[in-house]
């Protein structure tokens, strides 16, 4: 077992206790080892096996005898017998058509069925109406979910990160194409799809339906199928014929409007060949949200990126020392990092106060002798205080070589308070960047009433530059208000906000979402040399 194999259980066994109702900090643990065991640099078997699985960080003596008993028999047993008592297929399907696992749990055996085929065959039956408690609202909306037609979208929309993992994951699997939103690189994504070339398209349903991230089969053609998986989430397949499958990746990976401009689209093996017969620019998916037929601009590159301007420590909430995210950094590539961790204002984490930030730029300069000529600069991402102060004095800013300005607490702040909030903090001297700008998180907070307009504008008069932050749950500025900043003028940051080493990947969704706001090289402050960086060109 790979370590992809080996996480894709760990979460299978978290998805399975939290439908047993087990402790939840139990569930997370699990989803926590997960995503350690994919992203070790090492086999996680060989680990086991040598006895040394303690040496990946999160592991207890509970998930090591899981990892061991995977290492000695592929499976656990226990999540073999949780399978057969809960029917994770039928929970799937039950969370896909809006109900929760233990309601959908007691629909079925209201309805006296094991299996989604079985459920399906009950409810064209009419059947739906017998069942205590279920109202013609209820099976109106779950009859419309079970139809051929309806079309296959999660509850909600999936982070980018957590739908690239998915869809990636079942590309790899199956030698395809991760298509649809995962290929735009939406933040939010609704149409997961992977789109394989197929000669022979029974065998790829086959082994589509056997994969260990799809629990049921909810719609399944000639050469496509929808599978969900535990979480209740759809992924469609495309067995496209191989002369056709440039085709079926263009169709599957544009918006509706996008590939409804270029229709009708001939018969080709490869995208290129597609384009080439339309006589129409090869178009990035990025741009492939609106109708487009031009030549695309020459967008940022993951590899123009030159440096990371915001990342975390164990000074304040972040997993590394300034030198290991350093080195980190350095091993991607990177001429330059700046640290800025948090300020006292933050208030849920620790803050750095000015004596801390003296001490830090000590083993700033410790780092910085070890890794000449790799440059970590000092920075600090300082909170902006509710009348626009800064969380420290001018004194200390004028010490560090790069400072984001940041809104952390108060984001419902009404629209003109905020923006004369930000706007006050954009005109301290200091101030060479603006994090996070809306503050939003993803399907959880939306932006703030801040006028992006006014932002702009200041931004541009006062040489500040607007960030696009790589959290997933941020992707903020989104792509529309990165191509109304570059509209403006204002120059883009592409940062990480890493709190971790592997938090410094999150630079591919920060350039991905740049190039979805049309960004190029030369407005992204960090695809520029150090110099340009301290100089404040």
């Amino acid at each position: 077992m790979d370590n992809g194999d080996v996480a894709d259980r760990l979460e299978m066994f978290a998805s399975m206790l939290e439908l047993a109702d087990a402790n939840p900090y139990t569930v997370r643990a699990y989803r926590r080892a997960a995503e350690t065991v994919r992203s070790a640099p090492v086999p996680v078997v060989e680990l086991v096996r040598s006895g040394r699985a303690r040496d990946l960080r999160g592991i207890g003596p509970g998930i090591e005898a899981r990892l061991r008993e995977l290492a000695e028999t592929g499976e656990i047993a226990e999540l073999a017998s949780l399978e057969r008592e809960l029917a994770p297929d039928l929970i799937g399907l039950g969370r896909y058509l809006g109900i929760g696992a233990k309601r959908f749990t007691e629909l079925a055996r209201a309805l006296d069925v094991r299996t989604v085929e079985e459920f399906r065959d009950a409810a064209a039956a009419g059947r739906l109406q017998a069942v205590p408690g279920l109202g013609p609202k209820t099976e109106a909306r779950l009859l419309e979910g079970l139809a051929p037609e309806a079309r296959p979208r999660p509850r909600r929309g999936l982070l980018l990160n957590r739908a690239s993992e998915l869809v990636g994951g079942i590309a790899a699997a199956l030698g395809g194409t991760a298509a649809g939103d995962v290929r735009r690189w939406r933040d939010s994504c609704e149409e997961l799809v992977v789109v394989c070339a197929a000669a022979d398209p029974g065998s790829l349903l086959a082994r589509f339906a056997a994969l260990p991230q799809i629990v049921a089969i909810v719609e399944e053609g000639a050469r496509h199928a929808v599978g969900v998986t535990v979480e209740g989430v759809p992924v469609q397949l495309v067995a496209a014929p191989p002369g056709r499958f440039g085709t079926a990746l263009l169709r599957a990976t544009g918006s509706s409007a996008y590939v409804g401009a270029l229709e009708p689209l001939p018969d080709a093996a490869e995208e290129e060949a597609v384009y080439g017969a339309l006589g129409v620019p090869w178009c990035p998916p990025e741009l492939r949200e609106e109708p487009f037929r031009g030549p695309p601009p020459p967008l940022v590159e993951l590899e123009e990126i030159r440096g990371d301007l915001h990342c975390h420590t164990t000074w304040s909430d972040g997993r590394e020392s300034v030198e290991d995210m350093a080195r980190a950094a350095q091993e991607r590539g990177y001429d330059y990092l700046a640290i800025c961790d948090h300020t006292p204002a933050v208030g849920a984490v620790r803050g750095l106060t000015p004596d801390d930030l003296r001490r830090q730029g000590e083993e700033i300069a410790a780092a910085n002798e070890l890794l000449a000529p790799f440059r970590v600069l000092r920075g600090i991402e300082c909170d902006i205080l509710a009348d626009g102060r800064l969380d420290l004095p001018d004194d200390i800013l004028g010490e560090l070589e790069w400072v984001q300005a940041s809104v952390h607490g108060g984001q419902r702040m009404p629209g003109p308070d905020m923006t004369k909030r930000v706007e006050e903090a954009l005109r301290n001297p200091h101030v060479r960047c603006l994090s996070h700008p809306t503050g939003r998180y993803i399907n959880r907070r939306p932006e703030n009433a801040v006028d992006l307009e006014r932002v702009f504008e200041v931004a541009l008069e006062q040489g500040v530059a607007l960030e696009v932050n790589g959290l997933a749950n941020r992707l903020d500025l989104s792509a529309q208000h990165v191509r109304d900043a570059l509209r403006a003028g204002v120059q883009i940051v592409c940062s990480t906000d890493a709190h971790s080493i592997r938090g410094l990947g999150n630079m591919e969704l920060s350039v991905a979402t740049a190039r979805r706001g049309w960004a190029t090289a030369t407005s992204v402050v960090n695809a520029r040399p150090l110099d340009e960086i301290l100089n404040r060109t």
